[in-house]
């Protein structure tokens, strides 16, 4: 049986884990499988916790561990030939930053398996820590709103002087904090100068459902795009608007009606988007959705460079949730930290200036938002990994890859097996060579 080990995480503020204490335990009670925990100071979970759950703390080199977990990337000089990796690689997109790391999985022989990857059979991720990262990324975006307001000198603030989610001690301590926001609108009001305020969630997700159960703490109504000019200017309530794919994209043909799936299958070569035929009623804008390449821009440079111009807009801040560098919100032009999670895009410079000035519209462009709530979100992924730990511990990674013995869905996500592309993953030979 292959033993499983936990990759300390390095990133910054990084504070996560795959498998949390008590489902070490669980695994090593009903299946046997013994977990391997490398040492790290900055986990949400310590030592102790993982040691009272019968796992044990080893570092991972050589034969202590055959299949290793993590949340982010690794180190390059941490994989060792023939070993099984499982983490969110950022490769499936061909990220330039990405492809050293995977030429090494190639180089030596080992192989990668990526969570985003492991899907039901309508493509629906299974292992995921999307509602919190919604739940952080709300909580950043109204923060910085506070500070964006006080730049501006706009009175009365509700939103200013909220707490960080990291200083936070959990969900139960951030959902009192939005409570307390929720009092001060109510009894304060909202500055009259951005009623009504309108906050538009792209995206009906795990992700928008995160961020959408934080905001409906406040005192709101919900209100559909087309109805969005209709809008009461109300002092004590903020609208939610939520977005689907048919309020995002239309067909290029006029004639032609809109297909979820043929939209899917086609992207941007048969749809454009039209969501930038709303931004003019949006205060406040969460990106929740997942894009690639081949779909349309949420809003582009062009746009906003021409709508920043506009001095009825009413467009204060984006939370961009999914943070694509330079993808659904083009001028997403860099990843943020939780310490410091937005940026202004300087519109005649085409660049992240870290301060919040009026130059240009505020991003909250945070790449890692679930690490701000670690023990909850920790938790429960791991309660969606578990289930396929078994199979991961069982497996003979030496057979020919038609020969392997795990679920569909782990097969799937297998991106390399010793040290060649599956047959899913051939499309990324593009980006090695380039």
């Amino acid at each position: 049986m292959n033993k499983i080990g936990l990759r300390k995480e390095e990133k910054a503020f990084e504070a996560r884990v795959a498998i949390v204490p008590s489902h070490a335990k669980q695994l090593k009670a009903k299946h046997g499988i013994e977990i391997l925990v490398e040492p790290s100071n900055q986990r949400a979970f310590n030592p102790d916790e993982f040691l009272e759950a019968d796992a044990a703390m080893s570092q991972l080199e050589g034969d202590n561990a055959s299949v290793i977990l993590g949340i982010k990337e690794m180190p390059i000089d941490f994989f060792e030939p023939e070993k099984v990796y499982i983490f969110f690689s950022h490769t499936i997109k061909g990220q330039k930053s990405n492809m050293p790391m995977l030429q090494k999985f190639l180089d030596i022989g080992a192989t990668l398996i990526d969570y985003e990857r492991i899907v039901d059979e309508k493509g629906r991720r299974l292992i995921y820590f999307g509602n919190w990262a919604g739940m952080a990324g709300i909580s950043d975006t109204f923060r910085v709103l506070g500070e964006i307001l006080t730049f501006k000198g706009i009175k009365p603030n509700p939103f200013a002087g909220m707490k960080t989610t990291l200083e936070c001690k959990g969900l139960p301590e951030l959902k009192e904090e939005f409570r307390k926001l929720a009092n001060r609108i109510k009894e304060d009001g909202l500055p009259e100068s951005m009623r009504p305020f309108i906050v538009g969630f792209a995206g009906y997700g795990n992700v928008s459902q995160g961020a959408q159960e934080m905001f409906d703490i406040l005192p709101h109504e919900t209100i559909s795009p087309e109805n969005l000019g209709n809008a009461s200017p109300k002092s004590n309530i903020l609208y939610k608007c939520i977005f689907k794919e048919e309020d995002m994209v239309e067909p290029i043909d006029s004639s032609a009606d809109f297909d979820l799936q043929d939209y899917y299958d086609n992207g941007a070569a048969k749809y454009q988007g039209i969501f930038h035929n709303y931004v003019q009623h949006l205060t406040m804008i969460m990106n929740c959705i997942y894009w690639t390449k081949k779909s349309p821009r949420l809003i582009t440079k062009e746009f906003i460079r021409n709508h920043w111009e506009d001095d009825t807009r009413k467009l204060h801040i984006i939370g961009d949730i999914s943070c694509d560098v330079g993808g659904a919100i083009e001028f997403t032009v860099k990843c943020t930290h939780a310490d410091k999670p937005a940026f202004t895009y300087l519109l005649d410079e085409d660049r992240a200036d870290m301060d919040i000035t009026d130059k240009g519209p505020v991003v909250m462009a945070v790449d890692n938002l679930p690490c701000e709530l670690p023990r909850e979100a920790s938790t429960s992924f791991s309660e969606t990994l578990i289930p396929f730990i078994p199979n991961l511990a069982k497996a003979d990674f030496t057979v020919p890859f038609e020969d392997l013995q795990l679920p569909r869905e782990l097969l799937d996500a297998v991106i390399v097996y010793r040290g060649k592309l599956t047959k899913n993953f051939e499309y990324l030979n593009q980006y090695l060579k380039g």
